[in-house]
């Protein structure tokens, strides 16, 4: 989704922490097809985040999703990883 909040990694990491110490519940990721999401999905939404601008392949996004949780699970840990 276009319009959805990019950040860098290190305030998706604060966002990650931060949903983990409200004890909110579960988080799930849901990746559009090339048609975007149904509007009943984007409602139940309560953040909407953006990967990129660029239009990325369905199994682009997948990876590009997963590096950037692994990115901010290093940086809440306080661990190095390579830029």
């Amino acid at each position: 989704w276009d319009r959805g909040e990019q950040m860098p990694s290190e305030n998706l990491a604060q966002r990650l922490e931060a949903l983990e110490q409200s004890g909110g519940g579960e988080v799930f990721f849901v990746i559009g097809g090339s048609y975007g999401l149904a509007p009943a999905v984007l409602k139940r939404a309560t953040w909407h985040l953006g990967l990129s601008r660029l239009t990325l392949p369905h199994q682009l996004a997948r990876v590009v999703l997963l590096e950037q949780l692994y990115r901010a699970e290093r940086i809440r840990r306080q661990e190095r990883y390579h830029k």
